[in-house]
């Protein structure tokens, strides 16, 4: 096992990886003369090199023409939004007509759930997991207020039953099938941001629609990381961000999926004139007639230049297709499983689930003697140029993205750990 700890080793995987020449199309962070490891995708994706040629190409338009860039061409602002339709939807499995980039996620989870979270005094509540993002919460406790409910007693949490606070989807059926006759709406992740652990969209979608309720899925940490089948997986709603694995920048717009039987739906919405139908949307008038499917959502007219990033990004989704970027990712994280397991195992836990069809690119881990040895670990690992990201209490994630990390990546991020491992635990060497 000693080969695994090898550059030589790490080198000939990444020179026998066909898509290792992704990682030149984009800037990467530098450390000290060379470049940083960086394995904060699932936070922040890294800038791809052709984002500032579309920016650069609409303040030119603005510069130029002005008001005029609206209608003038290829890429002209008043269906610029159209623009990542079609790409869009080929990451996320859905038709072009289900999905569109607008706002930021929590504004489109409350949107949505204007319309899909429709509680009653008999099916008033909502089933998340334990330990939900803290933005999902705040969202789904105001919503259930907002409704006149109480969230101490219709916001129904699922406990996680698997060591590392991870959860079986027989808790999950579980909990669905036992409050099943109350539920108004299942609103899960695709990814649990903690615990990095995957979760059968379909199924879950199956479940909730056979007790009755709507679902609804948070993919902050599943789209552009694990191929996704929105559509055929018939969710109601999705929501998402593009800051993360898609690449789009900091405070990027998000995205929104609303299923194709939904398209002319007559349930109510918070209304905008940018969802009105396009045919009439310019005469101005009073009544609100909705543009079918997802755009029908829409509030505003979409800000231009937080979706030319976006076009980049999926420039690349779409030369290189979620399958060979999903077999990369289980390449470079299985190895990154392996480092782990075969040379630090007795320092760190992995937290998420070892099967791969249960996670994406991310693992996380625990260090073994405690919180305090992790934020020491995390703070070592930061200063010898390796980067991961925290989350309380004990959590370093560690997110190889295949579009930019390499295998010589992750065996940086072992020997830091290895170095750190062996000055605070004498003889743990191996």
């Amino acid at each position: 096992m000693t080969e695994l700890r090898s550059a030589d080793f790490a080198a000939a995987l990444d020179a026998a990886d066909p898509l290792s020449a992704l990682r030149a199309e984009f800037h990467l962070p530098r450390h000290g003369d060379g470049e940083q490891a960086y394995f904060v995708g699932n936070s922040l994706g890294l800038q791809p090199r052709g984002a500032r040629a579309h920016v650069e190409e609409v303040l030119d338009q603005w510069s130029r023409i002005a008001v005029e860039g609206h209608f003038r061409g290829p890429a002209q602002w008043m269906t610029y939004h159209e623009l990542v339709a079609q790409p869009l939807a080929s990451v996320v499995g859905a038709e072009p007509a289900e999905v569109v980039a607008m706002n930021s996620l929590t504004a489109n989870l409350h949107l949505l759930m204007v319309s899909f979270y429709r509680p009653t005094a008999e099916r008033p509540a909502i089933l998340i997991e334990a330990g939900a993002f803290p933005s999902d919460r705040h969202a789904v406790t105001s919503q259930i207020r907002f409704h006149g409910f109480d969230p101490d007693i219709d916001l129904i949490e699922v406990e996680p039953d698997l060591p590392g606070g991870t959860l079986s989807m027989a808790a999950i059926a579980g909990a669905i099938q036992r409050h099943g006759p109350r539920l108004a709406l299942v609103l899960w992740p695709g990814v649990q941001y903690r615990t990095g652990q995957a979760f059968d969209l379909a199924e879950i979608a199956r479940l909730g629609h056979a007790a009755g309720a709507v679902v609804g899925f948070d993919l902050a940490h599943a789209v552009g990381n694990l191929p996704l089948h929105l559509h055929d997986a018939n969710a109601d709603f999705a929501v998402w961000c593009h800051y993360k694995y898609l690449n789009s920048g900091p405070g990027a717009v998000a995205g929104a999926f609303v299923h194709a039987r939904h398209a002319h739906t007559d349930r109510p919405r918070f209304a905008g004139w940018w969802g009105h139908e396009k045919a009439t949307r310019f005469r101005m008038g009073p009544e609100f007639v909705p543009t079918p499917g997802a755009e029908g959502w829409q509030l505003s007219n979409p800000p231009i230049l937080g979706l030319a990033p976006l076009r980049a990004s999926l420039d690349l989704f779409a030369r290189t297709g979620m399958a060979a970027l999903r077999a990369r990712s289980e390449r470079l994280t299985g190895y990154l499983e392996a480092l782990v397991c075969n040379h630090l195992d007795d320092a760190l836990e992995i937290v998420t689930p070892g099967d791969p069809a249960q996670r994406g690119c991310q693992l996380s881990l625990r260090v073994r003697a405690g919180r305090d040895a992790g934020r020491a670990l995390f703070d070592h690992l930061a200063a010898d140029g390796v980067l991961g990201d925290w989350r309380e209490p004990d959590v370093i994630r560690i997110s190889p993205a295949p579009l930019y990390n390499s295998h010589a990546d992750v065996l940086r991020f072992a020997c830091s750990a290895l170095a750190w491992r062996e000055g605070h635990q004498p003889g743990a060497a191996r």
